[in-house]
């Protein structure tokens, strides 16, 4: 660990608990700083709060007090789910205080070499696919951020002989500063989040975070086949490496139907993946151009992607069946995903869908309904996802109450090399606290058949 001695005698003022802040409390608390923590929740029956107090850290919840600023802080370190709205962020921001994430903390303290990985979609995948790769390839991979631990916790125990993969939310990156990843990786954008940034050029610039402290000795992967990714990459100062699945890209990773080609000469043959979807080889060659930079080996990259069928619940593959291809992809919990989910398939797809009634609009998925051969919908959306099947032209739409009725409902509208997808969509928490469990329960059922 480095940059120990900076946080000694430093007011830090800890805002949300949760992981992240928990582990922020903690880390710096043994770095010498004088730790108070502010959660909205009470005090009373609150094991996290209680476990910081054991430390003797001063915790204040129940909210927020209007005067808590009164007391001086150098810094303040808040969970990335409270937004900049918070009436205590806002009165911060007015002070011109530094706020941080617990990400910031990670990047100063790390010896570790950081993969940033970031974007609106596909951090997960592209995440696990490298983790794989450089664990394969015996580069002491480290995994962290959304997908696993709290980076700052990951980042203490960090050697200077391993890698820390990480995946980086808008969230996290919006409060960053210093934050210097030696590779990051820009999936792509799209509008999201927009009720926490507040504006497309809002979120934009917190994802760019990941790449802003970079210098000529660091490298920047993104995705060269979206203008607002590559426009907004222009002015940073790292190695830039874009990827492609629109056609050969000689100064970085592209794709065609036969080839990965790294520097514009053929690397792998496409027909080594095993993970379906165009979305997914961005993902692929993404994953595929840290894990080069890095050092890994030919044979540990191919090793992975002819075995790896999908990170759990998004576009995982579930199992064969009587000659149908069964795949989970309960993480789709809005329509692009969806979109991406049933574009991956050329073979008729029977689409298990619905969920959360948010009153959105399933209009992003029309063009892309003619290979759906049967709907069966499930949850709050299930009638108005049926009309819409319906108007779309789709040969058969059914309803089901149960993830198991649906799943049972599925195979019996199949045909032999059918796919049974479920990628749903909607948000799951009108039928289940969230959608691993969703995801679950459709595991569970095919297993059933």
């Amino acid at each position: 660990m480095k940059n120990t001695e900076q946080f000694i005698g430093k007011r830090v003022l800890v805002v949300g608990l949760a992981k992240s802040g928990m582990a922020a409390a903690g880390l710096l608390h043994r770095l010498g700083a004088e730790v108070i923590v502010n959660d909205a929740r009470p005090l009373e029956g609150n094991e996290e709060a209680a476990t910081l107090q054991a430390l003797g850290i001063e915790v204040i919840g129940g909210g927020h007090p209007s005067d808590l600023l009164e007391r001086g802080f150098d810094i303040i370190v808040k969970n990335p789910g409270i937004p900049y709205s918070n009436s205590l962020i806002t009165q911060a921001l007015e002070r011109g205080l530094r706020i941080w994430t617990e990400v910031e903390l990670a990047g100063l303290i790390s010896e570790a070499s950081i993969i940033a990985i970031t974007g609106s979609n596909g951090k997960t995948t592209t995440t696990t696919l490298l983790y794989h790769m450089l664990n394969i390839g015996k580069k002491k991979p480290l995994i962290a951020g959304n997908i696993g631990t709290v980076a700052c916790t990951v980042a203490e125990k960090a050697k200077n002989d391993e890698v820390m993969v990480l995946e980086a939310s808008s969230f996290q990156l919006a409060g960053t500063e210093n934050f210097k990843p030696h590779i990051a990786i820009f999936t792509n954008l799209y509008d999201a989040h927009l009720d926490y940034h507040g504006s497309t050029t809002e979120y934009l610039d917190a994802k760019l975070q990941v790449a802003r402290n970079q210098t000529a000795e660091d490298f920047l992967i993104y995705n060269n086949d979206q203008e607002i990714v590559r426009s907004s990459v222009e002015t940073m100062h790292a190695q830039k490496i874009p990827f492609s699945t629109e056609g050969k890209v000689v100064e970085g990773i592209s794709a065609d139907e036969e080839w990965i080609y790294w520097l514009g000469e053929p690397f792998i043959s496409t027909k080594e993946i095993k993970l379906p979807g165009r979305h997914n080889l961005e993902n692929i060659l993404a994953a595929t151009a840290a894990a080069i930079l890095t050092g890994c080996k030919k044979t540990a990259i191919e090793n992975v992607l002819s075995s790896f069928t999908g990170v759990r619940h998004r576009m995982q593959f579930v199992r064969e069946f009587n000659g149908r291809t069964i795949y989970n992809d309960s993480k789709a919990t809005n329509t692009l995903a969806t979109k991406s989910a049933i574009s991956s398939f050329k073979q008729p797809v029977i689409l298990i869908a619905g969920g959360l009634e948010r009153g959105h609009s399933f209009e992003e998925l029309r063009p892309h309904m003619n290979n759906i051969r049967t709907v069966v919908a499930i949850g709050e959306t299930a009638e108005r996802f049926t009309e819409f099947a319906k108007s779309c032209g789709v040969e058969q739409s059914l309803l089901a109450t149960t993830m198991e009725d649906a799943v049972k409902v599925a195979y019996e509208s199949s045909s032999e090399d059918d796919v049974i997808l479920l990628s749903p969509s909607c948000a799951s928490w009108d039928q289940y606290p969230s959608f691993e469990i969703r995801g679950d329960q459709f595991i569970h059922a095919v297993m059933k058949l």
